[in-house]
């Protein structure tokens, strides 16, 4: 039995990443995140934690989507996101800065704080952005849409640009997207849920292998 206690201890030392924990996620968002209008198990995040799962990810999401919620929900509740001690982040807010015609320039400084503080920590992010629509004016739209490549630059943090991008690829092929989206046309429903996840994936994967990399002792 010594023995045996032995050689297991052996092979764990050897093999230190079998016995690590598995990387926490935290999606700090809004409605997209949160699930809204759909049942629990076919929100983001239960089909991201799928889509991780089927991939053989070892990782575990958390949703920190909060309904509702704009740039500045996100910053005046990062303590308590933080609380959570993710090992990785995914950041997705700017949807209702959107809905209610913020100016771009606040939600910015919003995310710049979050960026901010959440790199202080060395924690990595994957920055998701949004596109604009025009009917704020090619202003608005301009400096928006700029705010997300440019704070992934400065604090050099993944990037993924648009959320919605599966609908946007259906819009640009001249196709409709309702098929896509809950009644509301504002949230998709799970079908649009799995195209989103689909495509996001990967780079959330990579987020993951980046928590990886960070925690892998450095070779002789």
């Amino acid at each position: 039995m010594a023995a045996a206690l032995t050689a297991l201890a052996l092979v764990s030392v050897a093999n230190p990443a079998a016995a690590a924990d598995p990387v926490r996620v935290v999606a700090l968002g809004d409605s997209l995140t949160q699930g809204y209008g759909l049942p629990p198990e076919e929100g983001f995040v239960p089909q991201l934690q799928g889509w991780l799962d089927a991939e053989g990810h070892d990782a575990i999401v958390i949703n920190a989507g909060v309904s509702g919620d704009t740039t500045a929900g996100g910053l005046n509740r990062l303590d308590w996101t933080l609380a959570d001690a993710p090992d990785a982040m995914i950041v997705a807010l700017g949807g209702n800065d959107l809905l209610r015609g913020l100016d771009p320039a606040g939600s910015r400084a919003n995310l710049d704080a979050i960026l901010q503080r959440v790199t202080a920590q060395d924690i990595p992010v994957l920055l998701v952005g949004i596109p604009a629509p025009g009917n704020y004016g090619p202003d608005f739209k301009r400096d928006f849409e700029a705010m997300y490549p440019e704070l992934a630059a400065e604090y050099d943090v993944r990037h993924y640009p648009n959320f919605l991008q599966p609908m946007t690829d259906k819009q640009e092929a001249g196709q409709s997207f309702t098929d896509l989206m809950q009644s509301d046309n504002i949230h998709p429903n799970a079908a649009g849920v799995a195209l989103i996840v689909t495509a996001m994936g990967p780079e959330v994967a990579a987020l993951i292998g980046e928590v990886k990399a960070q925690a892998a002792p450095a070779t002789q």
